[in-house]
């Protein structure tokens, strides 16, 4: 079988092309600037529809993995234009040649399509995004579903881990910490931390059973970003007086963020044999990487 990856470079297609590759499988690794280490790189600008559809017709894939995203919340906010024509038009185009060539497509997504009022979340609570980046994520889903037959739309939330392009909230905090800067860290706001290399390992299961429709897969801790600092702190030693702790209210963002917006994963738990992490366990693996990282 034939893969393509979208956003190779980034936090979760590059572990997903990792993992696949070392599995044994041909994946196509797609990337528009940084060129990926891993799989088979392959230019793809999500801006030029008709190399979408030149590449997927050229490659024929019988699994797409569509993670590329315009995942600035800020920035889509500020360049609506742009957000539609990267999370919304070219994942239409994607949709589309994926039903063309009878292919199967997992669409990651997020759970910045609710507005936070509730937290927990299922997969049948009515989305409704406070931002334009949730927005055009939500419309990318139905997209998916409108026009491909076979889909898994994966919503995951505040995923981290090690990547040389994106870095997660664990690196930045421990980066202005050694600094000895004091950092502000919201206590009221909640979502479910997702550990990259747990979420590739349950998204490699969903595609090998087949599995379609809607899937929540996070960490299965919903946690205040003060309080999953916190944990990191003590895990690694660090000064936790740097630890600032302020209200959501007080940001200077252009973007309004939902305030809960953990998943509820009881669906994914009960179907899957991969469990999704705790925060603590998640922490743990993870860890001896930035101890490795930051010499601490």
């Amino acid at each position: 079988m034939k893969y393509l990856v979208t956003g190779s470079s980034g936090l979760i297609g590059n572990q997903i092309v990792l993992d696949l590759e070392q599995s044994g499988q041909t994946v196509y690794s797609c990337y528009n600037n940084i060129k990926p280490l891993c799989g088979i790189p392959t230019k793809l600008n999500l801006l030029n529809l008709e190399n979408i559809s030149t590449t997927f017709k050229t490659i024929q894939p019988d699994v797409i993995i569509h993670s590329a995203a315009l995942t600035d919340v800020e920035k889509c906010e500020m360049e609506p234009k742009l957000a539609n024509s990267i999370n919304t038009k070219a994942t239409e185009i994607i949709a589309k040649e994926t039903e063309h060539l009878d292919s199967y497509l997992i669409y990651l997504s997020t759970d910045y399509v609710f507005d936070g009022k509730k937290g927990l979340y299922n997969e049948i609570d009515f989305p409704n995004p406070l931002n334009h980046y949730g927005k055009t994520k939500l419309t990318g889903e139905k997209t998916v579903e409108t026009n491909t037959s076979k889909w898994s739309i994966i919503r995951t939330s505040t995923p981290f881990g090690t990547n040389s392009t994106k870095k997660t909230f664990p690196v930045w905090l421990i980066e202005n910490l050694q600094k000895n800067k004091k950092v502000n860290i919201l206590e009221d706001q909640f979502t479910s931390p997702t550990y990259v290399p747990n979420l590739s390992q349950i998204i490699l299961e969903i595609i090998t059973r087949k599995l379609e429709g809607l899937f929540h897969v996070s960490g299965s801790t919903r946690i205040s970003r003060f309080e999953f600092a916190k944990i990191i702190v003590e895990k690694l030693n660090l000064d936790l007086s740097l630890l600032n702790p302020v209200k959501i209210d007080v940001m200077p963002w252009k973007a309004k963020r939902p305030v809960d917006s953990s998943l509820d994963i009881s669906k994914i738990n009960s179907i899957l044999n991969t469990k999704p992490f705790s925060i603590e366990k998640s922490l743990d693996d993870y860890a001896p990487q930035l101890i490795d990282s930051f010499s601490l």
